[in-house]
């Protein structure tokens, strides 16, 4: 397991064009939303270098040391093919699929970094993070809650526990979740990026998903994007040297939709 924070994303730096899409969840999505993601996945768009997964492509993951949940093997299984075609791929692990290891990193060759990423995509200063627990006030439960389930002395322990069991316990658990859609329509996670880039060390681009909700827009000295749920349809992000766009993926290839320039170009 990778803790929180992790460690440093060996070559900060993702080739554009880039993809990004984040919360298919997985294993509890309709059969539609895997079918989906394969065919983008088999016919990853030819201009494309990198893709960024930002967080619970699964409603749940773990990995016992000779056992993983079996749930979307598939998109595994065309990741590993991405991965070895040379498409960089980048995991930011989500509040669902936070116990990931050797498996990814190792077996499926993908980067899988826990905590916020900050690095270079096509020249944009970047920073992705889940999105998950950084409301200041509506988040802290949440917070201490999470600082409990990832320290490693709970995964150890959930380790003794069944697969079977193990993943049946998670799913239930994460029932709530998954379903909830904020309260505050994304206006939380915005007023955190409004924050983020207004700093002082303010990123060009910076990416939140968990959400939901979809977002692209101009805030503080930089730009707000959030790739939407893959749960609620093909959707995502596309990040080149000039601009960032949402785009929607058909079973024709990828629709442009509303996008935004480079601040510096």
């Amino acid at each position: 397991m990778v803790p929180e924070g992790g460690p440093v994303y060996d070559s900060p730096m993702l080739p554009a064009p880039c993809y990004v899409i984040a919360d298919a969840h997985l294993g509890v999505a309709p059969a539609e939303t895997e079918r989906e993601l394969l065919g983008f996945l088999r016919a990853f768009p030819s201009d494309g270098r990198s893709l960024v997964i930002d967080g619970d492509l699964f409603d749940f993951w773990f990995e016992w040391r000779e056992a993983v949940p079996r749930r979307g093997v598939r998109v595994l299984g065309e990741l590993a093919r991405l991965h070895d075609a040379g498409i960089e791929i980048l995991w930011i692990a989500g509040n669902h699929d936070c116990w990931g290891g050797d498996v990814l990193r190792h077996d499926l060759g993908l980067t899988y970094h826990v905590g916020p990423w900050r690095g270079t995509i096509g020249g944009w200063d970047t920073l992705i993070e889940h999105g998950d627990g950084l409301r200041a006030v509506e988040d802290a439960p949440y917070r201490r809650l999470r600082r409990v389930l990832r320290h490693p002395w709970s995964v150890t322990a959930y380790r003794w526990i069944h697969p079977d069991l193990g993943t049946w316990l998670a799913l239930r658990s994460s029932h709530t979740s998954r379903h909830m859609r904020p309260r505050d329509g994304g206006e939380g996670l915005r007023r955190v990026a409004t924050s983020v880039l207004s700093s002082a060390e303010a990123p060009q681009l910076y990416v939140l998903a968990h959400s939901h909700v979809a977002a692209l827009e101009p805030l503080g000295g930089g730009i707000f994007a959030n790739p939407g749920a893959w749960l609620d349809g093909p959707q995502g992000l596309r990040i080149t040297a000039d601009r960032v766009e949402r785009i929607l993926w058909r079973s024709g290839g990828v629709e442009s939709g509303h996008s935004l320039p480079h601040p510096q170009r």
